[in-house]
């Protein structure tokens, strides 16, 4: 079948504002502000036209992969963004730092595996929970990211306000939800079993990560429920990576390493 006739537009638009017409109707912001300089480069280069498209092909692509990651980002509601290229594996020689390493790669959530993050305060579980979220974004996953003290409230707020199945229906979409700081507040007896019916749901279907600075076995005081604590748990360690991080606290360590310096320049004058 032949192409339709391309229809002839008045002459009075110039072609350069026509065609930054249908570039932005296309959708192609990449090739609106990068054309006139890609077209100087291939007359430099002596490129033909398909080369000529082919760059401006790969710049828009680029663009809008960048576009999608910072898009993800957003979703997420991380509170900071942390990667691991700032993360002290030293001070944590417990944590097996390969193992970390290999699931910044993101096959785990692939595979709808969970990662539950154990030990004292300040030794970096949020930051490795927050670096292994931004490594699922920049792979081109759904992620969101919480405290498990924010998500039982919100839970319960949304089931005052009759919401509450597409807040559920939300939080069992996400690729990866990242429930951070469990064990530091304790729950209701409504609230464990919301936040019970969340995890449940996304069992087999998504991943979660946890971060607690609480052993398992004490786990019934944050749930208050014996039966629903083990329920969950069946679940939660079913397909599960460990991450042990029992070191030195990285906020105790800088707190310290601060009050050096200030009695070493004290001492100084």
């Amino acid at each position: 079948m032949p192409l339709p006739a391309i229809e002839q537009t008045a002459t009075s638009v110039p072609p350069a504002v026509l065609l930054a017409n249908h570039l932005k109707a296309l959708k192609l912001p990449t090739f609106v502000r990068e054309h006139e300089k890609v077209a100087l480069e291939a007359a430099q280069d002596r490129a033909d036209y398909p080369r000529y498209l082919l760059r401006l092909c790969e710049l828009e692509r680029i663009d809008r992969e960048r576009r999608m990651v910072e898009r993800r980002i957003r979703m997420a509601r991380f509170p900071h963004t942390k990667s691991f290229d700032t993360f002290d594996f030293g001070a944590q020689p417990s944590l097996n730092k390969a193992l970390v390493l290999e699931l910044a790669r993101g096959d785990w959530i692939e595979q709808r595996r969970n990662v539950i993050a154990l030990g004292p305060s300040g030794t970096g579980k949020t930051h490795a929970a927050l670096a292994l979220g931004l490594a699922a974004c920049q792979k081109g996953q759904s992620v969101a990211f919480t405290t498990a003290a924010a998500l039982v409230h919100d839970l319960m707020e949304a089931r005052d306000e009759r919401r509450l199945r597409t807040l559920q229906k939300h939080l069992a979409s996400v690729k990866l939800l990242i429930l951070d700081e469990l064990g530091y507040v304790p729950f209701t007896a409504v609230g464990g079993e919301l936040l019970f019916e969340v995890l449940s749901q996304r069992y087999e279907r998504g991943s979660t990560l946890i971060t607690s600075n609480l052993p398992f076995d004490e786990w019934t005081s944050v749930f208050g429920s014996e039966r629903l604590t083990g329920a969950l748990l069946d679940r939660l360690t079913h397909h599960v990576h460990i991450l042990e991080m029992n070191g030195e606290s990285f906020r105790l360590a800088s707190s310290q390493k601060r009050r050096k310096n200030k009695e070493a320049a004290t001492s100084h004058n």
